[in-house]
């Protein structure tokens, strides 16, 4: 399981404040938690109040490097911020990410291209998010067709089926589940899947208890990554478990020990 930490993101205050007064030490101390808890890849967005978002996206990049050695996922809507830090990245880099509208593609893809990225695929376009299964894998067919024209090795591309907040959207469970496990059958070698998990319990009052839960049903269902908090203990305890359970860990009876060491 891929996880990518969430953490360095402009959007929460205090991120959003360190990154308007360059308080590095703030940035580092943030990854550094993140990657002894668990993650593999850390997301980077500069926030949606950034005044000079290329410039803060280079100095996230240039902090974060100068403190942890995992890649990072660069996170935002406008191409050329991503590609600002796509220069300095050490790692190879996710781009996060592009929808299946034929104009962002174009100009995700040549980025992946260029830098040689990963990419993280929406399965979305310029109507919204779908409500069935169907559409979605459509999109996908269509995000995965759109990476093999670039050169985009399928299994560098995650495919999300987008989150929605089960207490908006609760009929979307099953059509989420059943998208991450079909989006495994689309070609070979077979793309990765990611969620935004903490979207699924966005504005409800038992947080933690959903996220744990979607997860684990997510994993079960084909899941091979998530953007996620990696502090909360209990949520990584989650996933560690159901890997366990479907037999990709071995167990021992300090199996949480032995995988976080790992």
């Amino acid at each position: 399981m891929i996880i990518i930490g969430e953490l360095i993101n402009g959007m929460y205050r205090d991120v959003g404040r360190a990154i308007s007064n360059k308080e590095a030490d703030i940035i580092q101390h943030l990854a550094d938690e993140q990657v002894r808890a668990g993650a593999s890849v850390l997301d980077v967005n500069t926030g949606p109040y950034s005044k000079n978002p290329k410039d803060d996206m280079k100095w996230l990049v240039e902090s974060i490097q100068a403190k942890v050695d995992v890649p990072l996922a660069l996170d935002s809507t406008k191409p050329d911020v991503i590609e600002e830090g796509l220069k300095l990245v050490k790692k190879k880099a996710i781009i996060n990410s592009t929808s299946a509208d034929e104009e962002k593609m174009g100009k995700i893809f040549g980025l992946a291209k260029k830098y040689n990225t990963q990419v993280i695929g929406l399965t979305m376009d310029k109507s919204g998010v779908p409500n069935s299964k169907e559409k979605r894998l459509e999109l996908a067919a269509v995000i995965v067709a759109k990476a093999m024209e670039y050169g985009i090795n399928t299994d560098d591309l995650y495919l999300d089926p987008i989150v929605l907040p089960v207490n908006v959207a609760q009929t979307q469970g099953i059509e989420l589940l059943e998208s991450i496990r079909e989006f495994r059958l689309l070609c070979d070698p077979a793309p990765q899947t990611v969620v935004g998990l903490s979207n699924v319990s966005q504005g409800t009052k038992v947080r933690p208890l959903i996220n744990r839960t979607f997860v684990t049903m997510a994993i079960a269902n084909g899941l091979t990554s998530a953007i996620l908090d990696p502090l909360d203990k209990e949520l990584m305890n989650a996933v560690i478990t159901a890997e366990l359970i479907l037999n990709k860990n071995i167990y021992c009876d300090s199996f949480l020990d032995a995988y976080r060491k790992k």
